[in-house]
């Protein structure tokens, strides 16, 4: 099937597509805007830049948001440790020998990229992502779209904005929880990077350093982490956060 044929073919589920080039990279002027359901526009756009790749726009515009973890050892790690977690669902294989699973669109949620795990991504609102299957990439399960499960759309989601709300009623948030319970179940070798990153995640939330730190050491006690160690960590983190990185 030729890209466009495979374009058409998404169009009429209305999901918007537009061409894009073997790197990656779209062809059109606008990249995912320019990204369309109408059988002419998709003829023109491919007519005019060409692409051997199919790039669909994720979010609101498709109803449909991917979960894309990458070959790095971390984002395996992840994977393997919460597989059994995440409902059946539509998976990908990307090019890379990642994978893309596709859920059903979660109002407000965004792109982001490692907030989740390093190299565990979110492709949806203002994101787009390849369709590798117009590719002749394997669908590795054609199931219907499942929604995200609480928890994993928890730890998707941007950390709450700033507002008067007791520290206690956010550090019981579904968030926080979610947050915390990844370093929990770290796997050895993991432990630091994943209590650094969600010192991250905490440094921009409505906690406050002191509670944020109380939450952490404790959860990095429970792991098996030396107080020192985790104090060094949680710090760094902290450090980053302040220098903007």
């Amino acid at each position: 099937m030729s890209p466009l044929a495979a374009a058409l073919q998404l169009a009429a589920a209305d999901i918007p597509c537009f061409p894009v080039a073997r790197s990656k990279c779209p062809t059109t002027p606008h990249g995912f805007r320019d990204a369309s359901t109408d059988p002419d526009a998709l003829s023109d756009l491919w007519g005019r830049y060409g692409g051997p790749l199919v790039g669909i726009r994720t979010g609101a515009s498709s109803g449909l948001d991917v979960l894309d973890l990458d070959q790095k050892p971390a984002a395996r790690a992840w994977w393997t440790e919460h597989r059994e977690r995440i409902p059946t669902t539509r998976v990908h294989r990307s090019r890379s020998g990642g994978l893309h699973l596709v859920f059903r669109h979660a109002p407000s949620l965004r792109c982001s990229t490692s907030r989740i795990a390093i190299g565990v991504d979110v492709k949806a609102d203002d994101g787009c992502i390849i369709w590798w299957p117009a590719a002749g990439l394997p669908v590795l399960c054609d199931a219907p779209l499942a929604p995200w499960p609480d928890w994993l759309e928890a730890l998707a989601q941007p950390a709450a904005p700033p507002s008067s709300r007791p520290v206690a009623v956010v550090a019981d948030g579904k968030l926080i929880r979610g947050i915390l319970g990844v370093v929990a179940r770290a796997n050895e070798g993991e432990r630091n990077r994943s209590l650094y990153w969600a010192a991250c995640r905490l440094a921009e939330s409505t906690l406050g350093r002191t509670e944020a730190d109380a939450l952490l050491i404790n959860v990095a006690l429970q792991i098996g982490l030396p107080v020192t160690e985790a104090r060094a960590t949680i710090a760094s983190a902290y450090l980053s956060r302040t220098r903007g990185g």
